[in-house]
């Protein structure tokens, strides 16, 4: 009896309702904060084809793809978001998490200050970003004075920090 009643909620007037859609770009960033990058990735491509290559879609492609460790493909998605919206911060921030990552640190420290200045330095994230990126290019003894890990964390939306850690 139970089952008949929980099933005739589900039909409307004109028969069974369909659930309501969600938005693979929420749905992917969902997915990213709790590690399923590649399932992510997945969700961040319908995103793509429903809105279109946006920044933010272009971006999050991207973030996938580095968390996924492909840093190349990561360099080329969030090259092209911040050259589809120049003042899209979180393209700039992640690309320059993307450089860091490649030993560029010069290039990182250029793309870190522009996504300083885009949000105005309001961001933490971003400031120890860049702080991170002037210290490894004025001390090039940086890398072989200390190990040092890179770790990326989430910080809403699609910005990422970059941790370092000994």
């Amino acid at each position: 009896m139970g089952l008949i009643l929980l099933l005739a909620g589900c039909l409307g007037a004109t028969g069974p309702q369909a659930p309501a859609a969600t938005d693979p770009l929420e749905t992917g960033h969902r997915l990213m904060a709790v590690g399923e990058y590649e399932a992510a990735l997945t969700d961040y491509y319908r995103a793509a084809a429903e809105r279109g290559l946006t920044a933010e879609v272009l971006t999050a492609i991207g973030s996938a793809n580095l968390n996924l460790g492909r840093l190349g493909q990561a360099e080329r998605h969030l090259r092209r978001a911040a050259e589809t919206d120049e003042t899209f911060v979180p393209a700039w921030n992640n690309l320059g998490v993307v450089l860091i990552e490649q030993g560029r640190i010069a290039e990182a420290r250029r793309v870190f200050q522009v996504a300083y200045g885009l949000d105005r330095g309001e961001s933490d994230e971003i400031r120890e970003n860049l702080q991170l990126a002037i210290a490894k290019s004025e001390n090039p003894a940086y890398d072989s004075e200390q190990k040092t890990e890179f770790r990326l964390m989430r910080r809403g939306g699609d910005t990422y920090r970059l941790l370092a850690t000994p």
